[in-house]
């Protein structure tokens, strides 16, 4: 579900270092929201990244 349907923005993998060193895996997820859009000139839900709704490549249905 964390994945942006316009950019394909998804879950990135990398390891967690504390103070002492000890490595563990974690996961980054992007900041997703389910929003209603117009798509192909109908409204539909979809799940979209905060960077294409601020950036305007996402075009909201109010």
């Amino acid at each position: 579900m964390a994945k942006c349907e316009f950019c394909d923005k998804g879950v990135s993998f990398g390891i967690q270092v504390s103070h002492s060193h000890r490595r563990s895996n974690r996961t980054w997820k992007p900041n997703v929201k389910r929003v209603k859009v117009i798509v192909d000139g109908t409204p539909t839900h979809a799940y979209a990244c905060t960077r294409c709704l601020r950036s305007g490549k996402v075009q909201r249905a109010v």
